[in-house]
């Protein structure tokens, strides 16, 4: 057990020290060691009296050991700010954990990311976006970063997850936990093709304040961040608040005014953001990687979305347009019986061609891939 590892992670994990004063502590005694040697009187100015009288107590001593008996397993890595493999973009990005855990593959550390998030009550049309794009552009070399949470995130790390950049989770928990539960069979599967980072000790439940930290390292990892489908009061929007404080470019997909989902995007593109429809725009945004021979040769351009062979499916098709509607409108524009319509968008649903969604309302499933490449 390396000593000035176990007081490092002792003063990461003391309550009550965040990135900043950790770095103020390092920067005044000069290592952990001897920040957690000083006296209460030393420690004024830079804590205050109730967090100095606890630094590096019982608790924290028996986080960091923890944590280190924990990063003995294989696949389990304790990541420190003193680490060659540190991501860079993320210590430049200010208030950079002193001290990550991660699980999986650790040499996607040095990859470079781009985060794709979103809303947890995601749409199946959201879905398929979020997934096609991560895919795509993890086949163009990026990682894609993302929170593991439901809707957006989770299908942006499974679109990403058999590319060879694949995919990093950045949690609100103890690496220990998942969260959502509904996750652990996605969150096992990225441990072992892809990569795990938490800041937080284990056994850390998910705490409502812990979200916005890992928001922040979503924000800091990445290149750019995309919002793919988002509400006014998503978390994605905070994350693409803190790409754009700390320097990254921040992209969005339109939708349907109708999609309350679409909102947060929209007020997103009012605010600047670059309008996002295929996966060229976001590689136009934020560079193009050169490609290791072997991952160029996997590459392979996206096809059009076949399309149902029955005469009256492309006719249907072109007159639900993208925005959701119900049966009776599309029997109208089409001089047909509702009950006509109804079998033919029964037909193309379990083609998969069709989403029925509430209100009795069906919308056509694009393929966000289509247009690339």
């Amino acid at each position: 057990m390396s000593d000035s590892l176990l007081a490092w992670a002792t003063l990461a994990l003391s309550p009550g020290i965040g990135p900043q004063r950790f770095l103020q502590l390092i920067q005044r005694f000069g290592s952990a060691a001897a920040a957690l040697a000083a006296r209460p009187a030393q420690l004024a100015g830079v804590l205050d009296a109730d967090i100095a009288t606890t630094l590096g107590g019982e608790l924290a001593q028996q986080s960091a050991a923890a944590a280190l008996a924990w990063a003995e397993a294989d696949g389990c890595h304790l990541l420190t700010l003193q680490d060659d493999d540190y991501p860079c973009q993320l210590a430049e990005a200010g208030a950079a954990p002193p001290l990550l855990f991660a699980r999986g593959r650790r040499e996607l550390l040095a990859a470079s990311m781009l985060a794709i998030v979103g809303s947890r009550n995601s749409t199946p049309q959201g879905d398929d976006n979020a997934r096609s794009f991560a895919r795509n552009l993890a086949a163009n070399g990026y990682s894609i970063v993302s929170g593991l949470a439901d809707g957006i995130d989770a299908a942006a790390h499974e679109g990403a997850l058999p590319q060879a950049a694949s995919t990093v989770a950045v949690i609100g928990t103890g690496i220990d936990r998942v969260y959502p539960a509904r996750n652990r069979e996605l969150a096992h599967r990225i441990a072992q093709q892809g990569l795990i980072l938490s800041e937080f000790p284990l056994g850390t439940p998910p705490l409502a304040q812990n979200f916005p930290r890992r928001n922040r390292i979503i924000a800091g990892l990445a290149r750019g961040c995309l919002v793919v489908e988002a509400t006014l009061q998503s978390g994605s929007l905070i994350t693409a608040r803190l790409a754009l404080e700390a320097g990254r470019e921040v992209m969005a997909i339109p939708g349907s005014i109708l999609n309350p989902q679409a909102r947060g995007c929209h007020r997103l593109l009012k605010d600047g953001a670059r309008l996002v429809e295929t996966v060229d725009d976001v590689l136009d945004e934020v560079g193009r990687l050169p490609l290791p021979a072997a991952m160029t040769a996997a590459m392979t351009a996206a096809s059009p979305a076949a399309v149902a062979d029955t005469p009256v499916a492309a006719p249907l098709l072109q007159a639900m347009g993208f925005d959701p509607v119900d049966a009776d409108t599309l029997a109208a524009r089409l001089g047909l019986t509702p009950g006509e319509v109804y079998a033919m968008l029964l037909e193309l649903e379990i083609q998969g061609h069709v989403d029925s969604m509430h209100g009795g309302r069906y919308q056509r499933r694009g393929n966000a891939a289509d247009t690339i490449c």
